[in-house]
C-alpha cells in the first residue's frame, strides 16, 4: 500500500464548520482588528470572537497574540485566561472551563491525519480542559484529550492521554506526580 500520496488528499465537506468566506473573513479580522487591539481591550476581543460564534464567558481575558483557527468551535468559561502566543487549533471543538488558565505559548491541537491512509485523511477530536485548571507555559495538548477539573500541567509538558482531576502533572508524556491539594 502507498502511504501519504498528497495528490489524493481532500478536505472533508463541512470540515471547517462554516463557509470558505466565513473562514477568510475571520482570518482577516484576526490578523487586524483582533491582533492589533491594545492588550487591555479584552472586551473587544470577546466581542469579536462572539461575533464569529465562539461561546465566551464573562470577564475572560484573551491576549491579542492568541491564534484561533475557527472561533465557532471554541467555548471558554467565565473568568478564564488565555495567555500570549497561545494557539487554539480548533479544527475540532475546544472547551475550556471556568477559572482556567492557559499560559503563554500553549498549543491545543484538535486536528491530525491518519498516517496509514494513502490520502492522508484529516480528522478532528475535541479537547476538554476542566474548571480551575492551569496549563503552565508551552504545554502541548493532543486531540481527544480531557484534563480533569483543578489539574495543573507543568511547563513544557505534552499531554497525550487524559489527566485526572486535582493532580499536578509533568513530563512528555505528562503524568500525575502528586495531588494538587
Amino acid at each position: 500500500m502507498d502511504f501519504q500520496n498528497l495528490s489524493k488528499y481532500k478536505t472533508p465537506k463541512d470540515f471547517r464548520g462554516r463557509s470558505k468566506i466565513s473562514v477568510q473573513l475571520w482570518r482577516i479580522v484576526q490578523a487586524t482588528l483582533f491582533r492589533w487591539s491594545p492588550q487591555f481591550l479584552y472586551g473587544w476581543r470577546r466581542f469579536l470572537l462572539r461575533s464569529f460564534g465562539a461561546q465566551i464567558g464573562r470577564n475572560v481575558i484573551i491576549r491579542p497574540s492568541v491564534s484561533i483557527t475557527y472561533p465557532w468551535k471554541l467555548e471558554i468559561g467565565d473568568y478564564s485566561w488565555i495567555g500570549d502566543d497561545v494557539v487554539l487549533y480548533t479544527l475540532g471543538e475546544i472547551e475550556i472551563g471556568e477559572n482556567a488558565v492557559i499560559s503563554q505559548r500553549c498549543y491545543l491541537c484538535t486536528g491530525t491525519h491518519d498516517y496509514q491512509s494513502e490520502s492522508f485523511t484529516i480528522y478532528s477530536q475535541k479537547i476538554t480542559i476542566g474548571d480551575r485548571c492551569w496549563l503552565a507555559t508551552d504545554v502541548y495538548v493532543a486531540p481527544n484529550i480531557t484534563i480533569g477539573d483543578a489539574t495543573v500541567v507543568g511547563a513544557r509538558s505534552s499531554v497525550f492521554k487524559d489527566l485526572p482531576e486535582g493532580k499536578i502533572c509533568l513530563g512528555s508524556p505528562a503524568k500525575p506526580i502528586k495531588n494538587r491539594f
